[in-house]
């Protein structure tokens, strides 16, 4: 019988796994840069909402709103949201769900004859700069175009570092727009994707994925084959407000990273430099600090920072 059990239990762990998507592959794993959609609609009072005011700019460039950018969901704004979810053939009911978020943001973005380009022969490689917040498609290692992208939000920064796109998916889920290149980051998933908000390009605003205009998405997706190398850039620590967060155990990110390089040049980590703190990690923080005479503590704070030369 506990054969059994065990026989049963470990096909249901292959089958499980089977289901898991890939490394910037699609599904609930996603925790690093999925949102939530705000669910809009009109409501008795009269409060002025961010969302609501980037609702009213794209319905008016639809031609579906004419009425004052004020940020209230009134009789109007929801009149607009119905006139424009009968015309997509969506249920007319003036809420901006993720139907109607993902419809607006992909006529709001809808690609042109003209932008469209014959995709290339040879290497194929993408450059982001998360100060900047540009994408560059680089063709045999020479510019060929650039595009504005929404970059992680300071609480939930981009990942810095040389990457390769390990996915692709089209129309990969709400909130993704119209096309997923997921990357391998080590520390959780990641990738580059389309938007139905276009108003946050240009901006920090995501949870760590890079988001471009679904237009740009689709021309840049028939180039970019998978093993491709993209290469973030910024600085893993000055993108952040504060500049230095503390870091201890199971924290992840570019910043970490950076730590364990300097940890291991010290010969203090002889660990896997993958931007994620686990227990060999933190025996060598003991030892760091232990040698600076700071508190006997698991973290990195403002002394280590400054001890470690940051």
């Amino acid at each position: 019988m506990e054969r059994k059990l065990c026989f049963l239990f470990t096909l249901f762990l292959c089958l499980f796994y089977a289901t898991v998507p890939a490394s910037g592959g699609a599904g609930t794993f996603d925790l690093c840069c999925q949102e939530q959609e705000k669910i809009l609609q009109m409501s008795g009072s009269q409060t002025v909402s961010a969302d609501v005011g980037h609702l009213q700019q794209l319905l008016n460039r639809l031609g579906y709103y004419h009425g004052p950018l004020d940020g209230i969901f009134g009789q109007a704004t929801a009149e607009a949201v119905k006139d424009f979810q009968r015309d997509r053939n969506l249920t007319p009911d003036g809420v901006v769900g993720p139907a109607t978020w993902n419809a607006i943001g992909q006529t709001a973005t809808r690609p042109t004859a003209s932008q469209q380009d014959k995709p290339p022969a040879k290497d194929v490689s993408i450059l982001i700069d998360t100060t900047r917040r540009t994408l560059t498609v680089l063709f045999d290692g020479q510019p060929h175009r650039q595009y504005p992208v929404a970059v992680g939000k300071f609480e939930t920064p981009t990942p810095l570092g040389n990457f390769r796109v390990v996915r692709k998916a089209m129309h990969w889920g709400t909130g993704f727009g119209s096309r997923w290149l997921g990357l391998n980051v080590p520390w959780g998933l990641y990738g580059i994707h389309g938007t139905n908000k276009p108003w946050a390009i240009g901006s920090y605003a995501s949870h760590g994925c890079i988001r471009m205009h679904n237009r740009d998405v689709e021309e840049l997706y028939p180039w970019v084959p998978v093993g491709a190398q993209v290469i973030i850039i910024g600085n893993p620590f000055t993108y952040r407000e504060p500049p230095f967060r503390d870091l201890r155990r199971d924290f992840c990110g570019s910043d970490v990273m950076e730590v364990q390089r300097t940890l291991a040049r010290l010969g203090l980590f002889k660990g896997k430099i993958d931007g994620t703190w686990r227990w060999d990690m933190e025996e060598s923080v003991y030892r760091f600090r232990a040698m600076h005479n700071l508190s006997r503590d698991n973290v990195i704070d403002k002394p280590a920072y400054r001890a470690l030369g940051f």
